[in-house]
């Protein structure tokens, strides 16, 4: 004979006397909640809009952001920094129209996207510059001089 007791997907103990045809009302309750929901409830409403991706590299003396962004214009961008937080932000929108003899025809798109990042302490804030180049966003964050790396330098012991 097994000691073991049968466990249902709801994480109860299963009572081998209770009748099985009247669902209580917790079994009524976790039949509502763990119910799959529709697609339309669990599915990503953003799906058209996607976040570019970013390469972050540092170097001695410098932080660099790479952000892949093809098809915009450099004034597409907005660049800004408040309290050591890095914002890059676009917003496009697009609208065209085509008439013909018995219709018009007219579309509507729109896309936009920000990133934040917070910036080191070690940043200096004052000589951030950025440039867009075949669809890549550069921007430099040059470090502050007493945060650069120095160089290994053997010390004498006198």
């Amino acid at each position: 004979m097994s000691n073991l007791a049968t466990v249902p997907k709801n994480g109860s103990l299963a009572n081998s006397n209770s009748n099985q045809n009247f669902p209580t009302l917790s079994n009524w309750l976790d039949d509502i909640f763990n119910r799959d929901l529709p697609s339309v409830f669990t599915s990503n409403f953003n799906t058209g809009i996607t976040l570019p991706k970013v390469n972050i590299k540092e170097t001695a003396d410098a932080f660099m952001v790479e952000m892949a962004v093809p098809g915009l214009k450099k004034s597409d961008f907005q660049i800004d920094l408040d309290n050591q937080v890095l914002s890059i932000s676009t917003e496009t929108k697009e609208e065209s129209e085509h008439k013909e003899e018995n219709y018009t025809r007219r579309e509507f798109g729109y896309s936009s996207f920000k990133r934040t990042f917070n910036l080191p302490e070690s940043v200096n804030d004052e000589k951030i510059n950025a440039n867009y180049d075949n669809g890549i966003l550069n921007i430099l964050l040059p470090k502050k001089e007493e945060a650069k790396q120095k160089p290994a330098r053997s010390i004498k012991i006198s």
